[in-house]
């Protein structure tokens, strides 16, 4: 019998359980949740009609705002820390809400890049107004973005955010493109996770600490609490493809492999079943490749090993906020860092 050795795989050593905090992230900052989808359609206030309506579609209060939370949590832990205030500035929230319009641009420009015609249960831009106006919808979002961020007055916060824009195009560059090399393929997936989903959340959340006299080594724990959280996020993202419904996902399922891309799950189960190999070098372009794909991702344990690798940058991430002042915020990205392996959508 031939013994596949494993080229790369979850960590594998005991870490203890650790306790979620009793306290609820979003009331912890919901005054000012509450009011990221009003302040960001008031910076997006052109005098075109349908221009004004396009930009406004995503943003009508009814989103998660996963990354205004992350950066709003951070402003408080950060302040408390750094002994600044308990309450967040007005400078830290125009970084909550530059990181969604920033997030949302770029789901714009995916929707386009893909041909995608929903997003978040509704149809997207791309679907109901084409692809040309759809991407200068998303550039109109970035350009005031980016106005809003000259706000802060603040050049090393500017730039920190400003290389965020860099990642998401380096990444999506990297989306395009698969290894040859089996050994590299994990490596070339994390880190284009971390430019396309990962950066902005680290960044954000380096942003924030810097805003709130945080000194260099409180600035990058707080940035590596939003590498890691980041990357954990995009791994369950990528294990919900295979395991939940379309309904609960408000978008196609399999869309990964559908769209050619190898996640978590299938190459972890590449190394159970090397038939995946040629699958994904011509991205299950071939008739039957995306349900065979499913097939050996299930009969695998990809799956569990991508919940295993979440795990462990969820933990990592909670191992970063240590030397931060003990608080009801700290307690909250404690928390959040441990329920985002449990959602559902």
């Amino acid at each position: 019998m031939t013994v596949r050795c494993r080229q790369f795989s979850t960590p594998q050593k005991d870490e203890p359980s650790l306790s979620i905090p009793d306290i609820d992230p979003y009331k912890l900052v919901g005054p000012e949740i509450s009011c990221v989808a009003q302040d960001i359609r008031k910076q997006l206030s052109p005098n075109e009609p349908q221009l004004k309506a396009m930009s406004h579609y995503y943003f009508d209060g009814k989103g998660k705002f996963f990354r205004p939370l992350v950066a709003l949590l951070m402003s408080k832990a950060c302040n408390n820390t750094s002994c600044v205030s308990d309450s967040i500035s007005s400078k830290q929230k125009i970084v909550a809400i530059v990181s969604e319009m920033i997030h949302t641009a770029s789901l714009v420009h995916d929707d386009v890049i893909d041909a995608s015609d929903t997003r978040r249960g509704l149809s997207s831009l791309n679907k109901m107004y084409g692809q040309r106006k759809s991407i200068l919808v998303g550039d109109y979002i970035l350009s005031q973005a980016s106005i809003a961020l000259a706000r802060t007055d603040n050049p090393r916060v500017i730039t920190i955010l400003s290389s965020v824009l860099e990642d998401l195009v380096s990444g999506e560059f990297m989306q395009l493109g698969s290894k040859e090399d089996e050994n590299e393929r994990f490596s070339h997936y994390l880190k284009k996770t971390y430019k396309k989903t990962a950066s902005l959340i680290a960044n954000t959340c380096k942003a924030v600490a810097v805003l709130g006299e945080c000194d260099e080594l409180m600035s990058e724990l707080a940035y590596q609490y939003g590498r890691n959280l980041g990357i954990a996020f995009q791994l369950v993202d990528d294990l919900l493809d295979f395991i939940s419904s379309e309904s609960i996902m408000g978008k196609p399922t399999a869309a990964d492999l559908k769209l050619g891309l190898a996640t978590a799950p299938v190459l972890f189960a590449a190394q159970e079943f090397p038939e995946l190999h040629p699958m994904i070098m011509r991205r299950f372009s071939q008739v039957g490749d995306v349900e065979q794909a499913r097939d050996f991702v299930a009969k695998s344990d990809g799956v569990e090993q991508t919940k295993l690798l979440a795990l462990h940058h969820s933990r990592e991430a909670v191992n970063m906020l240590k030397d931060f002042a003990p608080s009801d915020a700290q307690r909250a990205l404690i928390k959040l860092a441990q329920i985002l392996l449990d959602r559902k959508s």
